[in-house]
């Protein structure tokens, strides 16, 4: 079975899952802990680490069971044809988010095109472009995932 993405109404990838996983389709939402700040405190709060994607594993013959759920929106599509994710990249997100927290990260010397591997974080392991350069973000393409990811310094 090929692992497929939907994509959800925004805020409702949380509860996309859980109604998948009470029809008893297979799926699997990223998530990270974030420390947010509001006036009067912070708080630590679990959100998704691709915003409104869900993976889902099912067969082809029975993807338009997702539908039946609300929040869903649609499949993910990529040159025509829903976005097929591998297995392999199902596992790489699962274990680069097993990874111990980041206290602190130092970049020096990174220029738009360099190609660089990422040796610790969420990522680690994944090899990436940079893409764009400021005063306080970097913006790679993560090559094995296909994904855009923007790290913020301080």
């Amino acid at each position: 079975m090929n692992w497929y993405v939907v994509y959800t109404k925004p805020k409702w990838e949380k509860k996309v899952a859980d109604k998948l996983n009470q029809l008893g389709i297979e799926c699997y939402c990223p998530m990270i802990t974030q420390v947010k700040q509001w006036s009067d405190r912070k708080k630590k709060v679990e959100t998704p680490l691709f915003n409104s994607y869900v993976f889902v594993q099912l067969p082809d013959s029975e993807r338009n069971l997702v539908f039946q759920v609300a929040g869903v929106v649609r499949y993910l599509f990529w040159l025509g044809k829903p976005a097929v994710v591998k297995d392999q990249e199902i596992e790489v997100i699962k274990t680069s988010l097993k990874a111990p927290n980041l206290s602190e990260v130092s970049v020096s010397g990174i220029q738009v095109g360099d190609k660089i591997k990422l040796e610790s974080g969420a990522f680690s392991n994944q090899n990436a472009i940079v893409q764009e350069v400021s005063n306080n973000y970097y913006i790679l393409v993560l090559e094995a995932l296909g994904c855009v990811l923007k790290i913020k310094y301080k």
